[in-house]
């Protein structure tokens, strides 16, 4: 096979693939859907998601990327030359949200030098909204640029390219050996400041108290299984690409229970230390838990610097520490988003590392640049919530579907993970990925479809967020079609691939 990209280590691989699983969803996402969702209980369907769905997903994909050593397009063209559009279509998601992913990152690190003289007043929805976002014009319109978010938006660019340009061992290994133990070093002095506070144990108690009336409800399941596959980098190339460079003796199961355990663990981190600062703020205002909960950017960027506000001793230096943790998250798992079109482009078209970097990213930063306009909220969020619902989940199910029900493949991935693996597959792997996993998703998808595109749509303003229906067309369902049509054009441009790596996938069978 030809030469390859490989990890230093086997630590460092387990590095990077929990730093892409650990982004920004699991600090500000994970705390409120699980306290919506029962609570304590919410953690049952969450674990039995995990073990059905997360981990064996994960399997699939590390034994996919490291059987067919490609990424995800070269990976799903050796598998059957008719699926390689599934692996662009990722791909093209892939890239999709690195462009508006990176201007979050961007925030963070303007909120983190605002920390040390908390910047942002005391109307803290204002400052964002208005003072540092410049929000003043409707959705669908740019204004122009925002120095304040243009400027870290470059370095932001800087930092990922110049780590990528040094390739997977000098380059991604390196980065994540150094981010990911300061991100869990820091976000534990987050937490342990978090829990002296007063008011924590109301927090906590408002998090973990189980309501196991929940556990009977359908949205409860589905949204286990949707913070599940939206944490864990799955169906999106991510993980087929970083498994491609894994030395040809690799434990693929053990890695991945690890990468999915790890994920877990900081989210439930991340849980304990966002709602003893919640409690704290609940307790100083008077008011229940339940009346301070907040997810996404509005707990990061305005609930969180109002509590910093309160806090009686080191609010500049806990401030930093947060947004620092943000930024941390944000870049482990942005280089790993990237990292997908970059493998892509220099499979399909035997180009240098350097020239796909430059391309690839290079085009991704441009177009990053309309997020940080006066506008660029509006296309944020859109584009966010589309493509995450339209292409990451869909992916997932045509995915699984597809290696299960038509090309059959489960029994010969089985074989070949359990031939370099500790811990066996069974039959628990394949019925989950044949049949528990296609029906949560395709229940998932049609809750999804059935709101998105019968109800909302019947009047103009009733879509999500309250936008009209031409910004929701081509700020949100034109993006996501998008990644699918070009994914699939991509499908059919030559391939540059030497004649003789090619000869060697059909002698060994790895191509149909």
């Amino acid at each position: 096979m030809e030469n390859r990209s490989q990890w230093g280590t086997r630590a460092g691989f387990i590095l990077a693939a929990v730093g892409s699983a650990v982004g920004l969803g699991n600090i500000w996402r994970f705390p409120a859907v699980a306290y919506e969702n029962g609570g304590g209980a919410f953690f049952i369907p969450y674990l039995f998601a995990l073990l059905t769905a997360g981990i064996p997903i994960l399997i699939m994909e590390f034994t996919m990327g490291h059987k067919y050593r490609g990424s995800a397009p070269l990976t799903f063209r050796r598998m059957n030359k008719k699926t390689e559009w599934v692996g662009w279509w990722g791909v093209l998601v892939a890239f999709v949200i690195s462009t508006y992913y990176s201007v979050i990152i961007a925030w963070a690190i303007s909120y983190s030098i605002f920390s040390f003289n908390l910047g942002w007043g005391s109307d803290t929805e204002g400052f964002l909204f208005g003072d540092y976002l410049n929000l003043t014009v409707d959705p669908g319109q740019t204004g122009s640029l925002v120095p304040g978010v243009l400027i870290p938006l470059i370095i932001v660019w800087i930092v990922v390219l110049g780590i990528l340009f040094k390739g997977v061992k000098k380059g991604i290994e390196l980065a994540n050996r150094i981010f990911i133990p300061a991100l869990v070093i820091i976000f534990l002095i987050i937490v342990i400041y978090a829990l002296t506070l007063p008011g924590a144990i109301t927090g906590l108690e408002a998090f973990f108290a189980p309501d196991f009336s929940r556990i009977a409800d359908p949205d409860v399941w589905v949204a286990a299984y949707g913070q599940i596959f939206f944490s864990l980098s799955i169906a999106f190339a991510i993980m087929i690409t970083y498994s491609s460079y894994l030395p040809k003796k690799s434990d693929i199961t053990n890695n991945a229970f690890i990468v999915g355990f790890g994920n877990s663990s900081f989210e439930l981190l991340a849980g304990i230390g966002v709602f003893a600062i919640l409690g704290f703020m609940a307790t100083a205002a008077g008011v229940g838990v339940d009346e301070v909960v907040a997810g996404g950017v509005g707990l990061a960027f305005v609930v969180f610097p109002a509590i910093i506000n309160e806090f009686p001793v080191l609010n500049e230096f806990f401030g930093f520490l947060f947004f620092a943790s943000l930024v941390l998250a944000g870049l482990t798992s942005l280089m790993s988003i990237t990292e997908t079109y970059v493998a892509g482009l220099v499979d399909k078209f035997k180009i240098s590392r350097a020239k796909a970097v430059l391309f690839g990213g290079g085009l991704a930063a441009v177009i990053s640049l309309l997020y940080a306009t006066q506008g660029g909220l509006y296309f944020l969020d859109a584009a966010d919530y589309f493509i995450n619902q339209f292409g990451v989940a869909l992916i997932g199910l045509v995915e699984v579907v597809m290696i299960a029900w038509f090309l059959r493949e489960l029994k010969g991935l089985q074989s070949y993970a359990n031939e370099i693996s500790d811990i066996r597959l069974g039959s628990w792997w394949t019925i989950c990925l044949s049949v528990v996993t296609p029906i949560v998703l395709g229940y998932m998808m049609f809750g999804l479809f059935k709101q998105n595109l019968l109800k909302e749509f019947a009047t103009d303003n009733g879509n999500y967020e309250g936008y009209s229906n031409t910004f929701i067309m081509f700020g949100g369902w034109a993006v996501a079609a998008a990644a699918l049509l070009v994914g699939i054009l991509m499908s059919f441009t030559k391939w540059k691939t030497t004649e003789a790596v090619e000869e060697e996938i059909e002698k060994t069978g790895e191509a149909k």
